[in-house]
């Protein structure tokens, strides 16, 4: 089983993984480039993958429901509400976004490919 981690390690991967725990975050957001550079296959409907925490247990297993691969400047409100971290307006979630990304090196334009994944923590954990 191929496994997730959320965010950064430390206190926003906490975070984000007891946002997902509580129910509140069923989606979340990676660049396309990401998955070329660790070689990684894009998720599909229906696998699961478990959910680690900062020292790398599995906490739970996530089922994936949608994946959708888009420009960041076509990111929906629907799929950025879902990720559950309180940004008041999908500009607010842009902002963040690119903050994030332009802190790991990765400055992010309305053209760059981002993967959109919706999830559900599966019932057997």
């Amino acid at each position: 089983m191929r496994a997730m981690e959320l965010g950064s390690p430390g206190a926003m991967r906490d975070e984000l993984n007891s946002l997902v725990l509580a129910g509140s975050k069923t989606a979340t957001t990676g660049l396309l480039d990401e998955y070329a550079e660790e070689t990684e296959g894009l998720e599909y409907p229906g696998e699961r993958q478990a959910l680690l925490d900062n020292e790398g247990r599995r906490i739970a297993t996530l089922v994936f429901t949608g994946v959708d691969v888009r420009p960041f400047g076509e990111v929906t409100w629907e799929h950025a509400e879902a990720e559950g971290e309180g940004d008041a307006s999908l500009d607010a979630w842009r902002e963040v976004h690119r903050r994030f990304w332009a802190g790991a090196g990765t400055p992010v334009e309305d053209d760059t490919p981002v993967v959109c994944l919706a999830f559900r923590v599966a019932a057997d954990g």
